[in-house]
């Protein structure tokens, strides 16, 4: 696979044949721009902020493609579980003469749309991990794809993964990886994704330099801000509210027991030791396990008041589903809204279900969403508000969920109200929160290679308020991390291989 300079003249004769098939809607002149790209480059990163289209450039790209001839070998869509039908409704309805084959259900039923003659397929990470295995010249890791599009490609951010390996394993001419967060947490992650993109293009001895240049060569990321003028603006606010006696008196005790809990294990102090303490300091921020109380709820309960009394839809985040902290405690006490739930374990249908009710019917204004759940692959404009009821680790996963709403088609401006409790585990994981996506903006944005803050034991302990002198600095000299397989080199067009082994 190659990456090519621009051409204008070839750029013209995209837009005429662009022009000459029919769409949907018509295509935003920055979306022809990347649909230009994907046609011209064999390997593209299409980074573009939540919201720009990713997936209508990616299917604009391939009816040219099928127009010119050049699916003699079909694509192949490679996206989560959770956004497959997104893309069989999208397909459906922008590029009908695909002839779409969607790799689900039991084995026999997958196993005949494998079979099947079409020109684009589409399989989900967890579906391709079972289809692995199947032999023939039909099975997804035996055939030669014309294309493999990578969606939410920081699904391959760990190399370790089945789903990484077996993605990168797919014999492609072409590769295009899809996210609007190619960057989670470390470099080591964009460095995943681009083995996928452009293999055998990164060397590690070349990590400032190297990662630079293969990042200018094959990412192209536009922001809505530059892209969509007209949006709506979108306002954030951290909302710091203080703990009632009994709910704070629980986190101190549970803050102060764990700290001992920690110093006793000394030398068998682990990463997951200490995200056992900072989960619980965390869900005790939401809700006191005591009385049930939280001082989030009841800050919330009035801004929804206000927001949904004067007409307008809001969305919850929180990374806790169950009761007692996490969204069912609140679609109890906020009973009388009506919540609508979207939380794992949700079949398909059912998620389109609650997904169309929030859409569609007027009385239903407030969704409770499952940070993992929801955090992609929603359009959710009907909403104008946003609440962040807990702080994940990671800001790109933060601001991909409350883009669920900030996304073109959305008229009217968006609230984002993100609780951070004071003097708690939530403002020092917040100060850690403002530092990566301060890199994320420097590594994605800016095609820049500082070394990411990662979390490892010491910005662990340090959140926990226990870094520095003392105990602390015990455990950091006892704490090894393991050490990383070697790397494997890989090919730019690997060779069928049949089954995985890991």
């Amino acid at each position: 696979m190659a990456t090519t300079t621009a051409d204008p003249v070839q750029s013209d004769a995209v837009r005429r044949e662009l022009e000459a098939l029919a769409w949907a809607e018509p295509l935003r002149e920055f979306q022809i721009d990347g649909v230009e790209r994907l046609l011209r480059d064999d390997q593209v990163l299409l980074a573009d902020e939540m919201g720009l289209g990713k997936t209508i450039q990616a299917i604009a790209a391939l009816r040219v493609l099928n127009r010119r001839g050049a699916l003699a070998d079909p694509a192949l869509i490679v996206a989560p579980s959770s956004i497959v039908q997104q893309w069989q409704r999208q397909l459906r309805r922008w590029a009908p003469e695909l002839g779409l084959r969607t790799a689900v259900g039991p084995a026999d039923l997958r196993v005949g749309q494998w079979r099947a003659d079409a020109k684009v397929f589409l399989v989900s990470y967890d579906g391709l991990r079972f289809d692995a295995a199947l032999k023939g010249p039909w099975a997804p890791l035996s055939r030669r794809w014309s294309v493999v599009v990578a969606d939410e490609a920081q699904r391959l951010k760990n190399p370790r993964t089945e789903a990484a390996i077996l993605v990168k394993r797919l014999w492609r001419e072409r590769a295009w990886a899809l996210t609007g967060t190619p960057l989670e947490n470390k470099v080591e992650d964009l460095i995943s994704v681009l083995e996928f993109v452009a293999p055998g293009r990164f060397r590690a001895e070349e990590m400032m330099y190297g990662l630079r240049g293969v990042m200018g060569d094959v990412q192209l990321r536009r922001r809505r801000a530059q892209m969509l003028p007209d949006l709506p603006p979108k306002t954030t606010e951290i909302v710091g509210v203080v703990m009632g006696a009994a709910q704070r008196a629980a986190y101190l005790d549970a803050e102060r027991e764990g700290r001992m809990w920690l110093r006793s294990l000394g030398r068998d102090l682990t990463i997951t030791h200490v995200l056992e303490l900072i989960l619980r300091l965390k869900q005790i921020c939401n809700f006191c396990p005591r009385t049930g109380e939280s001082a989030k709820l009841e800050d919330m309960r009035g801004r929804l008041e206000q927001l949904i009394g004067g007409g307008e839809k809001a969305i919850v985040f929180s990374q806790f589903a169950r009761e007692p902290f996490g969204l069912d405690a609140m679609a109890q006490a906020l009973s009388a809204y009506r919540p609508l739930l979207l939380a794992g374990g949700l079949d398909a249908a059912s998620r389109a279900g609650q997904i169309d009710r929030f859409e569609r019917d007027p009385d239903r204004r407030l969704m409770l969403i499952s940070l993992r759940a929801g955090g992609v692959g929603l359009n959710l404009t009907c909403a104008s508000a946003v609440f962040h009821f807990d702080r994940w680790w990671n800001p790109a996963v933060e601001r991909q969920a409350e883009d669920r709403a900030h996304r073109m088609g959305q008229t009217r401006p968006v609230q984002v109200f993100t609780y951070q409790t004071p003097g708690t585990i939530e403002e020092r994981i917040g100060a850690i929160l403002a530092e990566k996506a301060a890199i994320f903006d420097r590594v994605v944005d800016g095609i820049d290679t500082p070394q990411l803050a990662r979390l490892d034991l010491d910005s662990l302990l340090a959140a926990i308020g226990e870094a520095g002198s003392g105990p602390a600095g015990t455990w950091r000299t006892a704490y090894t991390p393991p050490r990383a397989p070697p790397a494997r080199s890989r090919t730019s067009s690997p060779a069928p291989t049949g089954a995985a082994t890991g």
